[in-house]
């Protein structure tokens, strides 16, 4: 595989977990990966910054900017950082002319290209909803839904 083609596999990975991650309940990690692997990119230039966006959605009112980065064909937002501010052009507005080509990748794919690309060796994660976890010896499992139905003993005496 070439270098090129090694990189429009990352860009697409970086697409899919961009996209699973707008969905996701709690999409913290997969921002994450994508951050690391956007900042390592630019690090080892194979990644262009092209400018600053304001955010399309902004937070409590406050307009803020990111970061849009060029990686193969594919653009996508980070965070900024000082310098960005002091070395960029600001853009403005989100520009919808930057749309990135479909790409076809499982997201266990995706993460996996990325953990290779990073050499990632990060914790093993435990079981999400294991109630059992808590440590709290006042800790008592709710007993919601466990009444009989129907309901066998009449409780009119």
């Amino acid at each position: 595989m070439t270098e090129q083609d090694n990189l429009d596999e990352i860009a697409k990975a970086l697409y899919t977990i961009n996209r699973h991650a707008k969905t996701a309940p709690d999409p913290k990690h997969l921002y994450f990966i994508k951050k690391e692997a956007i900042n390592r990119l630019l690090k080892e230039k194979h990644a262009t910054k092209v400018g600053l966006h304001f955010s399309k959605q902004p937070k409590f009112s406050n307009q803020y900017s990111t970061l849009l980065v060029r990686v193969a064909g594919y653009y996508f937002h980070i965070p900024p950082t000082k310098e960005d501010f002091k070395k960029l052009q600001h853009l403005g507005e989100l520009d919808e002319s930057y749309r990135n080509p479909q790409a076809k990748m499982s997201l266990s794919r995706a993460k996996k290209v990325i953990y290779q690309y990073m050499k990632w060796k990060g914790k093993k994660s435990t079981p999400k909803n294991n109630w059992k976890r808590s440590t709290s010896t006042y800790f008592t499992p709710s007993s919601l839904g466990k009444m009989e139905w129907p309901p066998t003993k009449s409780h009119r005496s």
